[in-house]
């Protein structure tokens, strides 16, 4: 059997991922990767996702250069998500989000609102052109 072929595709033959920062453990961002996807993150040792706005193949940091190189792929017990421990690169601290932020979990929900409480390391404005 494909070891693609052990994965709980949803209907449009996606799967979900999340980013872990393997130094940290921080989770940095969720996404998704079709077979392709994960095919090339599996060869190339670095983050590629599929796009669902773009309905394209999304090598991270392709715009931002903040490259994820994978360590690690994992599925979970259920095997329908994947975690990939990564190291981000690009950027010192490092840079995850397009708001120009550590992590895309900046969102902290305290006291009936939701707070932002990372900062923004490098204006998004800087980063996409």
């Amino acid at each position: 059997m494909d070891w693609l072929d052990e994965i709980k595709w949803d209907a449009q033959g996606l799967v979900p991922v999340i980013a872990q920062e393997a130094s940290s453990g921080d989770v940095l961002m969720f996404a998704w990767m079709d077979r392709e996807a994960l095919r090339e993150t599996a060869a190339l040792g670095r983050a590629v996702y599929f796009s669902r706005s773009r309905a394209r193949l999304w090598f991270k940091g392709e715009e931002s250069g903040h490259v994820q190189q994978v360590h690690e792929i994992r599925m979970d017990c259920d095997n329908d998500v994947l975690l990939l421990k990564v190291t981000q690169h690009g950027h010192d601290p490092s840079i995850a989000c397009h708001t120009g932020r550590h992590s895309c979990f900046f969102h902290l929900y305290k006291d009936g609102a939701w707070h932002a409480v990372e900062p923004v390391l490098k204006d998004p404005s800087a980063i996409y052109t």
